[in-house]
């Protein structure tokens, strides 16, 4: 197996954090699939790459609503 060119990222490692807010699309509450599925790929994409990828995912405005 060979192992991926991760000569064309400038990083071999990155954190991302996606707030709850950016899941919902343009919807006011919940989750938002196609949004969701837009972000799964662009990861993917990256990751296909052979960057390491941590994630950190928000979400207290759905459990909380915006205002709290």
């Amino acid at each position: 197996m060979t192992p991926p060119d991760t000569s064309k990222a400038k990083f071999s490692r990155v954190m991302l954090k996606i707030s709850g807010e950016a899941l919902m699309g343009d919807q006011g509450y919940g989750l938002h699939p196609p949004t969701v599925e837009r972000i799964a790929q662009e990861v993917k994409s990256v990751h296909d790459m052979g960057v390491e990828i941590c994630m950190v995912i928000g979400g207290g405005n759905i459990f909380r609503g915006l205002q709290g």
